[in-house]
């Protein structure tokens, strides 16, 4: 249905910087962009972040396979491995506790005009993305694909309608909201 989108290379690329600027604006507006919020979010002392996230999440999961089961989206997860989850949380999780953002924060952060998030986390991207590029090559044959598990989602991996895992996920992410707000 969106085809004459996904041969317009600039109206994607249009799109997406719309969309983006769409983001950081609401991130910035939720508090996100700001140091003592995540920091807050680190020690447990502040859930801003996590009920921004998992309201995100459930808009997300319920939005994207209603579009799919609809035809207006088509799913293309990327190859993945416990190797590359174990890897990938490590290297974002350092960046984020050591700055108290994540790159997404940063581009808000840097937006609103914060130099920590200039200077630290812009900077401390490309020195990570850098490094990650210059031993990628000999860990991924070896680290990376450990425990591959291809292309495949969850509920293709439990062989169900993917209904069945999202109603589920998405009843305990409302609980999970319900009782952040609740009991603060």
């Amino acid at each position: 249905m969106l085809h004459h989108v996904h041969a317009r290379h600039r109206l994607q690329l249009l799109i997406g910087f719309i969309i983006g600027i769409g983001f950081g604006f609401l991130l910035q507006k939720g508090g996100l962009t700001r140091y003592d919020i995540i920091i807050g979010q680190l020690l447990l002392e502040d859930f801003t972040v996590v009920k921004i996230m998992v309201t995100a999440i459930i808009v997300g999961k319920l939005g994207v396979y209603s579009m799919k089961q609809i035809g207006l989206a088509e799913l293309h997860p990327k190859p993945g491995s416990f190797g590359t989850s174990v890897i990938g949380g490590l290297i974002f999780g350092i960046g984020f506790g050591l700055l108290g953002y994540c790159p997404g924060t940063i581009a808000g952060a840097v937006g609103q005009g914060s130099l920590d998030a200039l200077f630290g986390g812009v900077v401390g991207i490309i020195i990570g993305m850098t490094f990650f590029a210059a031993v990628y090559p000999r860990l991924e044959q070896s680290v990376l694909s450990i425990g591959d598990f291809g292309e495949r989602t969850i509920p293709q991996m439990l062989k169900v309608n993917p209904w069945f895992v999202i109603i589920p996920a998405v009843a305990v992410l409302s609980i999970v909201l319900f009782m952040l707000e609740t009991y603060r």
